[in-house]
């Protein structure tokens, strides 16, 4: 269909937003200004608006994933004092945020040390880093979790919320210590982990 210039982009703003492309609707007559100043190809103008849009969609996501996560919103690198936790090893822990293997592979982490020692600061800056890599993170006291696991079983609705939390590559585990050490907790502890053994990883924090 042949439309003027001045007809296309009176029904652009429409078409776009019902495409659900909010991000080309903003830039487009920025780009398409600058395209017919620059005599920029069709193929050209295209792949920029689509790669602001991409670009756009995937700050949301992480955003949003990072609002899901439950993680301390201050607790990330670049607050974490490293000279105030000479038991942290800043090469280790940068490698820990990257991911790659151990997240691949479902392995886990395990964090020990008396309170006030950085451990949940340093567990929740590699789950931020981690969603800044596209991965899913959960972060719950242990106490949290255990009583959602508890429910969940009262309810018969374990095995769905297990199925559930696998769409997170690591659920953070907060404070072991405070746990109960009764037969009730413990075993719905365990459901949990071994549920994900192998498969997707934990972090637990402990004194």
């Amino acid at each position: 269909m042949t439309r003027t210039k001045d007809q296309a982009a009176a029904v652009l703003p429409t078409l776009l937003k019902a495409l659900r492309l909010p991000s080309i609707n903003r830039n487009w007559k920025r780009l398409t200004d600058t395209a017919d100043r620059d005599g920029w190809p069709a193929a050209n103008l295209l792949a920029s608006l689509l790669e602001i849009e991409m670009a756009d969609r995937s700050s949301r996501r992480i955003q949003r994933h990072r609002d899901q996560s439950g993680l301390p919103a201050g607790k990330t690198f670049a607050t974490f004092d490293f000279d105030a936790a000479p038991g942290i090893r800043k090469p280790h822990l940068l490698s820990l945020a990257a991911g790659d293997d151990w997240i691949e592979n479902g392995g886990n982490l395990l964090l020990f040390g008396q309170s006030g020692t950085g451990k949940t600061h340093a567990v929740a800056a590699i789950g931020h880093a981690l969603i800044d890599t596209g991965r899913r993170v959960l972060f719950c006291s242990t106490t949290d979790m255990v009583q959602k696991l508890q429910s969940a079983r009262r309810d018969l609705s374990l095995p769905a919320m297990l199925d559930k939390l696998d769409k997170f590559d690591l659920i953070v585990l907060d404070d072991l210590s405070y746990v109960r050490k009764d037969q009730v907790e413990t075993s719905a502890l365990f459901e949990l982990i071994a549920h994900r053994y192998e498969r997707h990883s934990l972090a637990i924090t402990a004194n």
